[in-house]
C-alpha cells in the first residue's frame, strides 16, 4: 500500500477476529511477509500466508486477535491456540508493511498475553524463521527466549522462543 500513512497506535483498535475477518487477515499475512518470499521455501510460504477459505478454517482451531484501524482495515494481526492447561502457542504474528514500528505488535502481543494468563497458562511458546530476524529481535525484547528446539519447516530451520508467564507477572512486583 504505497502512499498509506502509519495509523496512530493509539487510534488503533485491537479485538477478538471473526470468521468475517478471514479475508483482510490473510491479506495482511500476505502483505507482511511478501518481503520475505525469496528466504521462504515455497511450502513454507505458502503456510505463513494462508489463502481466505485456509485462514476461516484457521479462525476455527485458533483464536485470533486483529489491529483496525480508523478505516476499518486490518494492519495487524496474532492468534494463538492452547496447547494444554498450562500452555499457549503464538502464530502469525504480522502488520502491515507500512505500519510496522508503530507499536502495533506490541498492543497485539499484550492482548494474546493477558489472555492467556488470564486462562492461567503458565508458558507461551512461538516459531519464527531466520530471515524474520526482526521479529525475533522484538520478542527478545518482550522476554522470550529461544528454547534450543529447531524443527523443520518445510525444509527451513524453525526457532521455538518461550516465555514463563508466571515469572513475569512476579518481575518488578514488591511484597
Amino acid at each position: 500500500m504505497e502512499g498509506t500513512r502509519k495509523a496512530n497506535v493509539h487510534s488503533v483498535l485491537i479485538r477478538k477476529a471473526t470468521a468475517g475477518d478471514a479475508e483482510g487477515v490473510s491479506n495482511c499475512l500476505r502483505s507482511a511477509f511478501e518481503p520475505f518470499r525469496g528466504a521462504y521455501t515455497p511450502e513454507a510460504f505458502a503456510d505463513s500466508t494462508p489463502t481466505t477459505s485456509m485462514m476461516a478454517r484457521r479462525l476455527e482451531e485458533m483464536c485470533l486477535f486483529v489491529a483496525v484501524d480508523e478505516a476499518g482495515e486490518i494492519v495487524g494481526t496474532v492468534g494463538y491456540k492452547l496447547i494444554d492447561a498450562g500452555e499457549a502457542h503464538l502464530r502469525g504474528m504480522a502488520v502491515l508493511p507500512a505500519h510496522q514500528g508503530s507499536g502495533i505488535a506490541q498492543r497485539l502481543l499484550e492482548a494474546v498475553e493477558s489472555e492467556v494468563g488470564l486462562r492461567r497458562c503458565r508458558r507461551i511458546s512461538l516459531d519464527t524463521t531466520r530471515p524474520l530476524r526482526r521479529a525475533a529481535s522484538f520478542y527478545e525484547k518482550n522476554g522470550y527466549r529461544p528454547s534450543g528446539r529447531v524443527s523443520d519447516f518445510f525444509g527451513m530451520p524453525l526457532y521455538e522462543y518461550t516465555k514463563d508467564l508466571m515469572k513475569a507477572a512476579t518481575v518488578g512486583r514488591t511484597f
